[in-house]
């Protein structure tokens, strides 16, 4: 166990170390949060978000980008000092280097698919006379990429199976593809959905993590276990600059990957059905959001005043850091409860 909290200690250092010349380098670049032009999926203008926004204009955001080197960098780092001085990597895989090309495929594709939104929103959205990429053609893009870790898990790994706690197993054969998929996409999303008040994505996600690193643990699976470890030293490091008031956002580029690299540690960990419970929060952002799309496109009304939830919680006249603080609180108990799940037979 020493040896994976030295590598939170380490993840945590390096990117304490950075992060501050990270800043001052994206505000060099004018890498920052442009003048709210947000749009819905429908092209139609969001006043009330843009609203309790306007005044995060000129935040740096690509704090994704920084975490996202890091943790390759020290994940990689340290599998090659375990080969360097012969020390055995287990894995619940016999083909763990597998494990670890889909936890980084995953890691490092949608981060790419992100920055290309942030970009477009940064620099891009007066020409195009939109903000950020569309979301048919995003959605796309995001599902064929969600299909190559998905196709690995099932051809490479040989999952096929899901366990759904008190109902039993199930084979899914080469549905498993889609089923991960599709699971992949919807993190991918909630999770950027949900990155849109100071310290809330990120707190959520660093409590969630932790859930998973003690099934990874349980299991003596160390790709995963030290995967985790790592980004969560650098979260914990990033936190400090991204709670109320925050001096650096995630960005698309770090909430697209971490959502979908959420949902491949759950895959991997065998634990699908974990996921909704552990990662609830951001069920909650992205349903309600959902549902407010499906009224406005089948019922031609609005089903809530506004959405995605937090957002909600804004209108009703909470102040951020309660509703962030609050939503941590839910992360908590959802975590331990998911955890209770994930060991029931």
């Amino acid at each position: 166990m020493a040896v994976y909290l030295f590598a939170v200690i380490i993840a945590f250092f390096f990117n304490s170390l950075l992060i501050v010349p990270f800043i001052d380098f994206l505000y060099k670049l004018k890498f920052q949060r442009a003048p709210q032009k947000t749009k819905d999926i429908f092209e139609k203008p969001t006043p009330i978000f843009d609203f309790f926004h306007q005044k995060k204009s000129g935040t740096p955001v690509g704090g994704g980008i920084l975490l996202i080197f890091t943790t390759t960098f020290v994940y990689l780092l340290f599998l090659l000092s375990f080969t360097f001085f012969g020390k055995k990597i287990y894995s619940n895989y016999p083909a763990f280097i597998s494990e670890i090309k889909i936890i980084l495929f995953t890691f490092i594709a949608f981060s790419f698919l992100g920055l290309f939104d942030d970009l477009n929103k940064i620099f891009f959205w007066q020409k195009t006379n939109f903000f950020g990429l569309r979301f048919r053609h995003k959605l796309f893009f995001e599902i064929i990429l969600a299909l190559i870790p998905s196709f690995w898990l099932y051809s490479e790994l040989k999952i096929k199976i899901i366990h759904i706690p008190f109902f039993g197993v199930y084979n899914l054969s080469f549905f498993y593809i889609l089923f991960a998929a599709f699971v992949i996409v919807s993190f991918a999303n909630a999770v950027n959905i949900t990155d849109g008040l100071d310290g809330l994505a990120s707190g959520v996600l660093m409590i969630a993590l932790t859930s998973f690193w003690v099934i990874s643990r349980s299991i003596l699976d160390m790709p995963t276990s030290f995967f985790i470890a790592i980004w969560l030293g650098g979260l914990i490091a990033f936190l400090y600059f991204n709670i109320y008031p925050a001096r650096i956002f995630l960005g698309d580029a770090g909430a697209l990957s971490f959502g979908a690299t959420f949902a491949v540690i759950g895959l991997l960990l065998g634990k699908p059905f974990a996921l909704p419970i552990i990662g609830g929060v951001f069920v909650i952002e992205i349903l309600s959001s959902l549902i407010q799309i499906l009224g406005k496109k089948f019922l031609k009304r609005k089903i809530f005043p506004v959405a995605p939830f937090h957002l909600w919680l804004q209108l009703k006249g909470w102040e951020e850091p309660k509703i962030v603080m609050r939503l941590w609180l839910t992360a908590i108990v959802l975590a331990v409860f998911g955890l209770m799940m994930a060991f029931m037979k």
